[in-house]
């Protein structure tokens, strides 16, 4: 909305300069004569949007950045009107310009318009019409130290970020040329760090006031690498730029940088597998839709993964090359294709995988399903250290199946020199119903409050999935048993509040700087979680969280499939990172 008009001379200061015979400055809301030059200042105002809307003004400064090639105008700013609340730099667009550059000091006569959605947030912007170029000059950069209290005293000024912004999401990066960096560290999801609601507000005030989008002047799509990166690949999430050169702009409905010169990258290091105390090892990985086509070399593009078999071929070999890295004796999986337990199979491929070269892996083989989702869970282990006890057990009732994929439970023992080394555990894979609001309606509709959608579905499928874990559902009569996998869920939120009070125990406690397996908008969380019964969690030698995907550069396509020609590393074998937990039995 528009900004009333800011009162420059009240009452009380007139007559104060009446008296003592001071100059008071020009009054902007004054009448003026054609050729009397405004400061910028006077045009910003201290509001929103311009307080001299839609009047005609002549204002005269030095271009900072012209970029009228790719956002339609260039920037300008003057000296200053000495009052620190307005901004002294503005956006202006015209129909007809000469070939200006940073450094020509123009002249300007034109209305003032404000450009953008003014429920978001507005640029406020010169449509000029007559431009004079008068000679050259230069403006120093305003130096920020911290997050400013507001951005808008700064709209369209060069500034210069002596602080360190730390890069924290790639997401519009490909398509719009813009990555998310933040002063003080990451930004985290809210609901990883507190409760919904009014907890997880104030973390989201907090992301919004030390947000910094660096963006690289230009608004058309896909715009190939990105000029700042200055030739280098796309930096990993984590990684430190300082001294960050660019104007300040309001676009798109948020306030923005818009680079003047290329990012000096600190980059963040590629951690080594995690290594856990304990002499069982169990991992947790959503693998982020493998599907093999038919199994024999067609059926591509898959649904909803590999779009060729030298994508599946990647994607197999970075997946294996992650559970490798890992070494874990039993492993849960998430995102697999519902497609059976034959040869043919996903699943029965991603362990002829791991064996290659010799080794021991087995799957649990539940007979069909679980459910009839197209994606399924699944429970993998090494022949040589574990021994399947009894049938498996899974779970159809209510959300299951329906939205929550169907849980997978199987008992094991412990295995040294093919004789039983410890005591029967259960094991159980879970991925509940993913935030997309398709299809939301009612309670599982986005409540506001930092959960987004289907939240009552999940909190269900968390309910019933304890009421089951209480029935003994594998029939073993063991009180030792983990419940993990991708819950779709933060740690603050209520399905792991409610797990956590049904006496679970999270083996990786979150709070603040604590590890995340996920990022989402430049916002980093825990969507996957291992949960211990109190008899198991007595257990509990270690659990890490091996950051070799979520804060990798995607190179995999939007549904899946990673890009086809890579060597067989683990970095982004998946959109989610995998969870290693150690336990002493």
């Amino acid at each position: 909305m528009h900004a009333v008009p800011r009162v420059r001379f009240p009452a009380l200061l007139l007559a104060a300069c009446l008296v003592a015979g001071c100059e008071l400055p020009p009054d902007p809301a004054a009448p003026r004569a054609p050729g009397d030059v405004l400061a910028i200042g006077a045009v910003q105002g201290t509001g929103e949007a311009s307080p001299l809307l839609d009047q005609h003004v002549t204002v005269e400064g030095v271009v900072t950045g012209n970029f009228a090639r790719y956002l339609g105008g260039w920037f300008v700013q003057d000296g200053g009107d000495g009052d620190p609340a307005t901004s002294d730099g503005l956006f202006v667009v015209a129909d007809h310009a000469p070939e200006l550059r940073a450094g020509d000091r123009v002249r300007l006569h034109g209305r003032v318009v404000e450009h953008g959605d003014r429920a978001r947030g507005t640029l406020t912007t010169l449509q000029a019409g007559r431009i004079e170029v008068v000679g050259r000059g230069a403006v120093a950069p305003v130096v920020l130290e911290a997050p400013p209290a507001d951005w808008e005293r700064y709209e369209g000024m060069r500034v210069r970020i002596e602080a360190p912004l730390t890069l924290g999401g790639q997401h519009q990066l490909s398509r719009h040329g813009v990555l998310h960096a933040s002063f003080g560290g990451r930004l985290s999801t809210p609901t990883e760090l507190a409760p919904p609601g009014e907890g997880a507000a104030r973390v989201a005030a907090d992301n919004a006031r030390r947000l910094v989008p660096l963006d690289d002047a230009r608004a058309d799509t896909n715009p190939g690498p990105a000029w700042y990166l200055d030739g280098q690949p796309p930096p990993r999430l984590g990684s430190v730029a300082r001294g960050v050169e660019g104007i300040v702009d309001q676009r798109w409905g948020e306030m923005r940088l818009q680079l003047t010169a290329p990012l000096r990258i600190e980059p963040a290091n590629r951690p080594p597998p995690p290594t856990v105390p304990g002499n069982l090892r169990l991992a947790v990985l959503n693998l982020h839709n493998l599907f093999n086509g038919d199994g024999r070399g067609g059926g591509f593009p898959t649904a909803r993964g590999a779009r060729t078999p030298a994508q599946l071929r990647a994607q197999l070999d970075a997946l294996v090359a992650t559970l490798h890295g890992l070494d874990p004796h039993v492993a849960a999986l998430m995102e697999l294709e519902n497609d059976g337990y034959g040869p043919d199979s996903s699943l029965a491929q991603l362990v002829a995988a791991l064996n290659a070269g010799g080794g021991d892996w087995a799957f649990v083989d539940a007979g069909h399903g679980p459910g009839g989702d197209a994606i399924r869970v699944a429970l993998v282990y090494r022949r040589s250290r574990l021994r399947p006890l009894g049938a498996p057990a899974t779970l159809e009732d209510g959300p299951f199946g329906r939205r929550s994929r169907v849980p997978l439970a199987q008992a094991f023992v412990p295995q040294a020199g093919g004789r039983d080394a410890g005591p029967a555990f259960v094991l159980v894979a879970n991925h509940f119903k993913s935030k997309g609001c398709g299809e939301a309606t009612g309670a599982d509709a986005d409540q506001g409050d930092g959960q987004a959608c289907w939240n009552a579905t999940r909190v269900d499928s968390a309910r019933r999935l304890a009421a089951w874990m209480a029935s003994d559902p594998t029939g073993t009569g063991t009180d030792l048993a983990a419940i993990v996998g991708d819950f779709n869920a933060y740690s603050q939120e209520d399905p792991l509040r409610l797990l956590r009070a049904e006496g679970w125990v999270d083996a990786l406690p979150a709070d603040r700087g604590g590890p995340h397996s996920f990022v989402f908008d430049g916002l980093a969380g825990r969507l996957d979680h291992a949960l211990l019964s109190p008899a198991l969690a007595r257990h509990l030698a270690g659990a890490a969280v091996w950051h070799a995907n979520a804060d990798e550069p995607a190179n995999v396509r939007d549904r899946g499939a990673n890009v086809g020609d890579r060597q067989a590393t683990p970095w982004r074998s998946s959109d989610h990172d995998p969870l290693l937990v150690g336990l002493a039995l």
